[in-house]
């Protein structure tokens, strides 16, 4: 009975061991087939600050999508929050002082989001887009971004997306299709 048992564990032990090497596998197979582009990114470690940022970002471009202000001035006074955590210290000189130049141009205009109706939401959007896609062209990042453009916005405006399915943060039900992707940022 006791080797009755210890068999059964075994088996349960490779079995389980089987199917994590399958998964590692994949996922090294899925991480293999992504493909970095070096040109933007100087700092190619994980800046968990940096990614914080992107995620407030991405929070508040889907309440202007969504149409929803008061959504938008909530992410938008967490974004103020992270921006203000962003350390630079660990990038170059020259760095530091660009992402300091972005981070406090990108505070000033989440600031106004959170006090603003939303059409001055979206228009303070499209400068905070182009700052933290300015940003991560320092900083990098671990996803693969889209940047999107739409044409009819204020004479052409961009945002970035972690879909490459479009959806407008400028017209939000108005016209949530309107764009393209624009570039694919890995």
């Amino acid at each position: 009975m006791k080797n009755l048992k210890m068999s059964i564990v075994a088996i349960l032990f490779m079995a389980v061991s089987f199917t994590n090497a399958q998964e590692k596998e994949k996922m090294s197979q899925e991480h293999g087939d992504m493909q970095m582009d070096h040109s933007k990114m100087t700092n190619m470690k994980s800046d968990a600050k940096a990614e914080a940022i992107l995620g407030d970002y991405f929070n508040l471009k889907d309440a202007l999508v969504g149409d929803d202000t008061k959504k938008a001035a909530q992410f938008g006074s967490k974004l103020v929050a992270s921006l203000k955590a962003f350390d630079a210290s660990s990038y170059s000189k020259e760095n530091q002082k660009e992402l300091a130049d972005i981070i406090e141009d990108a505070t000033e205009h989440a600031e106004h989001i959170i006090k603003s109706a939303i059409d001055h939401q979206r228009e303070h959007f499209k400068i905070l887009s182009k700052d933290i896609t300015d940003m991560v062209a320092i900083t990098g990042t671990k996803i693969t971004l889209y940047e999107q453009f739409c044409p009819m916005y204020d004479k052409g405006s961009t945002w970035l997306s972690t879909s490459n399915e479009v959806k407008n943060p400028y017209y939000g039900s108005k016209m949530p299709k309107c764009g393209k992707v624009q570039k694919t940022i890995n």
